[in-house]
């Protein structure tokens, strides 16, 4: 079945009580037993619920694995992931991250004596050369946020696998429109569904897919002793994204291209970061691994804080936003906003520096976009002026 095909109808059968096409939202926390012990398999909203299960159906049939899990936010289900260790153990992760995830690795987990050791991703090696008898997962985020960096999850599955560890993927940048990490060796696969999956800007929610039956089990279980789950409404928000996500994906991949390109020809750039330029370091790897580049780009501007001031504040459609993945234009800058808690020394290895802007590519007019950005850069643009709902610049 073709991934637009299982999108539409995967875990989303018309609704046996009533007929309805589409799922229902079923806004219940409870539900009557026929008799102990006896039930039609679902006893508390916590541990299931119909809206969510088919969410999580349809999920793990795009990413091509057995199971899916869906939480209250992509930092939920990230928590859970982390939720298999037990202190003592450590993670072996790539060192350019979404600034929460780092955040959540060093000032929450980390009190729990669960060590995290960065490695420049974009060589496999560095991932074998710092495990440990101690080491129990490897975590990667490829594309990268925000220098979208792109690290080979099929050679790091074989370390993994060879070491007997978890490889973990998050997989929120490309979507599995783009890349199927469980396919590429991958153990998780962990998704913010508030991104790309829900595509509209309105929910907050996360995922887990696997196809390893232990780790399900484990996984499942962690999932309805601690709670962090969504409710029917947001599962039902989500789902009803993923419907549209392949006709999304391309054109948020059409118009990204574009720009980037538009953008590696302007004098005020200094650099883009964009898996589809050749120019991109792993340009080579991010055509082998994924089917298309993603609709996320970041680039830095000649210039200190006061040139990015002037193009963030300077756009009429792209939006002064923290978030990525919906249909409308953000714009950001990492250091000051996802990647402000990053501690320095991190950010400074990293070469995260306080001229990079990052853009969520949304599938508006390809030409709108280019001639804001274009203004903004030219300074013609005003904080005063910004209006994101209906300008032509």
């Amino acid at each position: 079945m073709e991934f637009e095909t299982k999108a539409i109808h995967m875990g989303q059968e018309p609704d046996k009580a009533t007929g309805a096409t589409i799922t229902p939202i079923y806004q219940t926390s409870t539900y009557t037993h026929d008799a102990l012990g006896k039930h039609k398999g679902y006893d508390y909203s916590r541990a299931d619920n119909p809206t969510r299960h088919a969410l999580e159906v349809a999920l793990a049939s795009l990413e091509n694995g057995k199971y899916g899990l869906c939480f209250a936010s992509g930092l939920a289900a990230t928590s859970t992931v982390l939720n298999l260790l037990k202190a003592g153990d450590e993670v072996v992760t790539g060192d350019d991250l979404y600034g929460g995830t780092v955040r959540l690795f060093d000032k929450i987990y980390s009190n729990f004596n669960i060590k995290f050791t960065y490695v420049d991703g974009t060589n496999p090696k560095n991932f074998e050369s710092a495990i440990t008898g101690k080491t129990k997962l490897i975590w990667l985020e490829t594309p990268t946020n925000p220098l979208l960096r792109v690290f080979d999850i099929n050679e790091v599955s074989k370390i993994a696998k060879a070491k007997k560890l978890i490889l973990a993927v998050d997989n929120t940048f490309a979507s599995p429109y783009f890349q199927k990490p469980l396919d590429l060796g991958a153990d998780i696969v962990v998704h913010s569904t508030t991104k790309y999956l829900g595509g509209h800007s309105d929910v907050v929610g996360g995922a887990i897919i696997t196809s390893n039956n232990d780790l399900f089990e484990e996984l499942k279980f962690i999932q309805k002793s601690v709670g962090a789950i969504p409710g029917p409404f947001d599962s039902w928000l989500v789902l009803r994204g993923i419907k549209t996500l392949a006709v999304r994906m391309k054109k948020h991949e059409e118009n990204a291209m574009q720009i980037a390109e538009f953008l590696s020809n302007h004098p005020k750039i200094k650099k883009v970061n964009y898996p589809g330029l050749k120019s991109h370091p792993q340009y080579e790897l991010a055509k082998k691994q994924m089917t298309g580049f993603g609709g996320m780009i970041s680039f830095e501007v000649n210039g200190g804080i006061d040139t990015v001031k002037k193009i963030v504040e300077g756009t009429k459609l792209f939006a002064l936003a923290e978030s990525l993945g919906g249909v409308e234009s953000l714009i950001g800058h990492p250091v000051t906003m996802t990647h402000a808690e990053v501690p320095e020394e991190h950010k400074e290895k990293l070469g995260l520096s306080e001229g990079l802007i990052r853009i969520s590519v949304g599938i508006e007019g390809t030409n709108d976009l280019i001639n804001d950005l274009k203004q903004a850069l030219d300074g013609k643009g005003s904080s005063s002026t910004k209006n994101n709902k209906a300008i032509v610049v």
